[in-house]
């Protein structure tokens, strides 16, 4: 059983794993560099040329072939080389025919390894564009189109609507050059419709903005009309806007109905706003009963405040009281889609959030969340102003709904506006009682609805010059919310009233400190500083309110008359000139600048004002005799009589207007009618020494034989007189001789 076991030699102990190590040297690549072989092969175009047709596929060794001998010899190249794989002289040539490795067959002898090209150099320049060519001519053009729409663009949300249309009847003849170089180059198949659509829709855009409504109907026509621009046809809404405009209602409706059919239905906002525009244009037609379907409709599918508000008005328009309130119901039903302020309240003490929320508390977002805010509140507001007198038996009862019915929605914070809203309709009516007892009801309410109403007490007080109530309420105001600048405004008012000018200017302080942009403070401040003598302040604080208000009459007056006070009439003029811009037939302004140039000198400047303001205003007395007395000097006196007659009827009882009639009949020669009405005078006033003495002159010069008796007349009454003034004289020496001896009396019992 053993015969058959062989054992291992022992000197095989040691090499078990004997020949792991070893390696052909053929596949040695360390060495490829002293490897002269390789580097010949590398070096030199040997080995690259394909192998002759006798060589059999698949073998890397030549064929033999027989010779006409019997014998055997090997294939070589045409060079006398043999072909790639062959053994020559003991040594194997590799493998050299392999694209991959970087070997070409137009490869020179002698060179180098360049698999990746490096040698050749850089790559050859672009080719330059010939700015000559047709194609970069137009393509310029286009670009120069499209730079033009775009400046008429900007240009147009600038203001400059002039430029805006200039630069887009510019793109438009621009855009006719380029249709007509593409037509003569044989590519009117590659014509842009694109930028053909972008310089039509912008031309009409720049002609409705410049109200050429005309012009701006004609280019939308152009686009409708063609074919080829595929959503042309939704510009018919642009069309209906522009009938609008021109209280086309009818053609606008067919317009926005024709688009309504070409948009489709996946586009709800779109179709929502035209069938908005379609109801305004049948509320102003007075279909309302059309117009109460398209925004029922636009409630229905998706609503929102301005159709709420419109659908409401139309009710109201129809008398349906029961409408009216199932339409406010679903006004302020309407989702606001606003964060509310807890958003902006800090949950911890965390630096980095607190950051985070002033930074966001007044970003852009959260001015448009508090514009879609006022505005909701404003519609809301307004509606319940609206529907409130006329929904229930009497406008406290429809209030009282609309309040119930907001306290039940989202805009709580709504229901005692409301309140206090009717506390003015009250006002508004003269029923002064029930606003009192109206707003005496937020006396126990929060703080901020308590102040309000604090506030508007203390102004009804002030206005019935009950200053002790109008304090006592502002005191409250003031208490209830100290950072109420309307609280703090009437507290300074009752202070004003009081005669306490620079308390009062404290409160207008603190009212504009809690609220720069509370312009009753700010006109109240002024008028404290003018008070105190405190001129330059006075016109500081007036200025600031003039950049806040613009062309505010009141303003503009106070900077006037601050100006005179300085005695500085240049500039007091120019302001009231910027006022009568504002309000052009003000008879008072109008005397003042007349007074001012007169003051100055210019009397033809002075009369030309001081005519305007008598022609608005024919019953100031001031103006009228200034206008008589510069008709006298200039030598106009038929003139004068107009203005002393208008003066004698004002007021009938002063005689010396009459006289100033008899005087000019007198100048101008007219010595019958002076006499005539003399004689009309004496018979009003018969002891008027004046009249009677121009009587004496009169018929003395017109030797009439009237003059005797008017003589006597004249004496009579001159005694009188002389006799009147004796008897108030020895009166008065009389009473300052009992005072004398009054006062000698009591020094003496003293």
């Amino acid at each position: 059983m053993m015969q058959n076991v062989h054992l291992a030699p022992e000197e095989d102990e040691d090499d078990l794993y004997s020949g792991y190590n070893d390696y052909n040297p053929t596949f040695d690549t360390e060495d490829l560099e002293n490897d002269v072989a390789f580097q010949q092969a590398a070096r030199t175009s040997h080995g690259r040329r394909p192998p002759v047709t006798a060589k059999v596929p698949g073998t890397a060794t030549s064929r033999p072939i027989d010779t006409a001998f019997g014998s055997k010899a090997t294939l070589t190249s045409s060079m006398g080389r043999p072909v790639t794989g062959v053994v020559q002289d003991g040594v194997a040539r590799p493998m050299t025919a392999v694209q991959a490795a970087g070997y070409t067959k137009a490869a020179m002898r002698g060179s180098l390894f360049d698999p990746l090209g490096q040698a050749r150099g850089p790559a050859p320049p672009l080719e330059m564009k010939n700015p000559d060519s047709s194609e970069e001519k137009i393509r310029q053009l286009e670009k120069k189109v499209g730079e033009l729409i775009e400046e008429s663009c900007i240009a147009n949300s600038c203001g400059d609507l002039k430029l805006a249309l200039e630069k887009a009847k510019e793109a438009g003849r621009k855009e006719r050059v380029l249709v007509r170089q593409r037509e003569q180059t044989g590519t009117s198949d590659n014509i842009n419709l694109d930028l053909t659509y972008s310089v039509l829709f912008n031309l009409a855009t720049q002609y409705a903005a410049n109200e050429m409504y005309a012009e701006a109907l004609n280019t939308y026509q152009v686009i409708v009309k063609n074919k080829m621009f595929s959503n042309g046809g939704r510009l018919k809404v642009n069309m209906g806007n522009i009938y609008l405009k021109q209280r086309n209602y009818s053609k606008a409706v067919k317009l926005y109905r024709m688009a309504l059919d070409q948009i489709p239905s996946v586009h709800k906002e779109m179709r929502i706003k035209i069938m908005q525009n379609i109801g305004v244009a049948f509320i102003k037609t007075g279909q309302y009963m059309d117009a109460i379907s398209s925004f029922e409709h636009i409630m229905s599918m998706s609503p929102n405040l301005k159709a709420g508000f419109n659908l409401i008005v139309c009710y109201f328009a129809v008398g349906d009281g029961e409408q009216m309130k199932k339409a406010f119901q679903k006004l302020i039903a309407v989702p606001l889609e606003v964060d509310y302020d807890d958003k902006y309240i800090s949950p911890n003490d965390d630096p980095h959030t607190n950051l985070l929320i002033e930074a966001i508390k007044n970003d852009s977002l959260r001015h448009i969340e508090r514009e879609r805010k006022s505005m909701a509140e404003d519609y809301i507001m307004t509606a319940a102003k609206l529907i409130a007198p006329v929904i229930e038996t009497s406008f406290a009862a429809g209030y009282d709904w609309c309040v119930e019915a907001v306290k039940a929605s989202h805009y709580v914070e709504l229901a005692n506006d409301l309140e206090i809203n009717k506390a003015t309709t009250y006002l508004r009516q003269r029923d002064f009682n029930q606003a009192l007892e109206t707003l005496k009801m937020f006396e126990k309410k929060d703080s901020r609805v308590k102040s309000a109403a604090a506030t508007n007490l203390s102004f009804l007080y002030y206005l019935e010059n009950e200053l002790t109530q109008a304090t006592n309420y502002a005191d409250l105001a003031v208490s209830s919310d100290r950072y109420n600048p309307a609280a703090l405004t009437n507290k300074g008012n009752t202070v004003f009233a009081n005669g306490d000018y620079e308390k009062a200017a404290e409160f207008y302080k603190e009212a504009l400190r809690n609220d720069c942009s509370c312009t009753e403070a700010l006109y109240n401040l002024g008028l404290t500083y003018k008070k105190l003598n405190r001129i330059d302040e006075a016109l500081d604080c007036f200025l600031k309110l003039h950049a806040i208000l613009g062309n505010s009459a009141q303003v503009l007056h106070q900077i006037a008359d601050i100006y005179e006070v300085m005695e500085d009439p240049n500039q007091a003029i120019e302001w009231l000139m910027q006022l009568i811009s504002v309000v052009p037939t003000d008879p008072h302004v109008l005397s003042k600048l007349g007074k001012l140039y007169d003051n100055e000198g210019d009397k033809s400047q002075a009369f030309h004002y001081y005519y305007e303001s008598y022609r608005y205003f024919p019953s100031n007395i001031e103006v009228i005799e200034w206008l008589g007395a510069y008709c006298i000097d200039t030598q106009f006196c038929e003139k004068a009589i107009e203005y002393f007659e208008r003066a004698a009827l004002i007021l009938p009882t002063q005689v010396k207007w009459q006289l100033m009639v008899a005087s000019c009949y007198r100048r101008s020669g007219n010595y019958q009618k002076a006499l005539e009405k003399y004689k009309v005078i004496h018979q009003k006033f018969p002891e008027n020494v004046e009249c009677l003495r121009f009587l004496v002159r009169l018929c003395t010069d017109l030797g009439l034989k009237e003059v005797q008796e008017y003589m006597t007349k004249l004496k009579k009454v001159e005694k009188l007189k002389e006799m009147r003034e004796q008897r108030i004289k020895s009166g008065r020496d009389g009473s300052a001789r009992n005072r004398r001896e009054g006062s000698a009396g009591g020094v003496w019992q003293r």
